[in-house]
């Protein structure tokens, strides 16, 4: 499991280092694009449709979604940003409550509307991101972001996590987790925000402030996707979203922090004009 795991991850890296540093606009929308569509065929499977000929006739709806969301005239993407960072707060809700809460997370037709909400404004998100004057650097230091975030959970976690944060969701997540995330993803995004945009304006208290603000609610929502998917999961009965990646699971695995992530991030970027503020 641990070669497989490790052969899977240095197969991954560099395809996602190509696509989020080096594709052109249009290769990143289509890349990224494909990855969302085989997020979608997962959740499908997670919100317990069997049928393959449904399965098909939503994919190729959703491929649709897909096409009118990277034509989405600029004026609507806020919008779109907003209603999945709702999404996401009424998802906290449930999350939280759970299982009380399992009339909430409803039957298969509300867990299909679940995988657009989830998907469609994280895509909407990305792209906004790539057309950013300041993409690179927003796109590094949202990566950056998130992977410190699950190193620091991970570690702080296993060494004082006592306190469950959502015991019926995800018993191997702590308060202590989230706040260790926190703490070395403000740290490292700080560091990284600097070096990678190293003008004076960059510096200027306000501007350290909007940053902090942005690490912060980009790491809650974070630690908020990867509880949705796993409280999907559950309803489900399955460990993983799928087998298709080795050792790692499916593509939902190893996305699910970022398709929470990612609207926050973006609307946050765009309310605050951050880095240029």
């Amino acid at each position: 499991m641990l070669k497989a795991r490790v052969i899977t991850a240095l197969v991954l890296l560099p395809v996602a280092l190509l696509i989020l540093f080096v594709l052109p606009e249009d290769a990143f929308a289509i890349s990224v694009g494909l990855i969302v569509l085989v997020g979608a065929w997962e959740w499908i499977r997670l919100s317990g449709l069997v049928n393959r000929v449904l399965t098909w006739m939503l994919l190729a709806l959703f491929a649709g979604i897909l096409v009118w969301s990277y034509r989405l005239p600029p004026v609507y993407v806020p919008m779109l940003l907003g209603i999945g960072c709702i999404f996401w707060i009424g998802a906290a809700a449930m999350v939280m409550m759970y299982p009380k809460s399992k009339e909430q997370v409803g039957g298969q037709q509300m867990k299909l509307g679940f995988g657009l909400l989830v998907l469609i404004p994280a895509y909407v998100a990305l792209l906004y991101l790539r057309r950013h004057d300041a993409h690179l650097l927003l796109i590094a230091l949202l990566v950056t972001i998130i992977w410190a975030a699950d190193v620091g959970a991970y570690f702080v976690g296993r060494q004082f996590g006592t306190t469950k944060l959502a015991p019926n969701v995800s018993p191997g997540k702590s308060w202590a987790g989230v706040f260790g995330g926190m703490v070395v993803a403000l740290g490292v995004g700080m560091v990284g925000a600097s070096i990678g945009e190293p003008s004076d304006h960059l510096f200027s208290l306000v501007a350290w402030s909007v940053l902090i603000g942005i690490i912060a609610m980009t790491v809650l929502f974070s630690v908020l996707g990867d509880l949705f998917e796993s409280l999907i999961k559950r309803e489900q009965g399955v460990k993983d979203s799928s087998s298709l990646l080795p050792g790692h699971g499916g593509v939902m695995d190893r996305i699910d922090s970022l398709t929470a992530a990612t609207p926050i991030f973006a609307l946050s970027v765009y309310l605050t004009g951050w880095p240029w503020v």
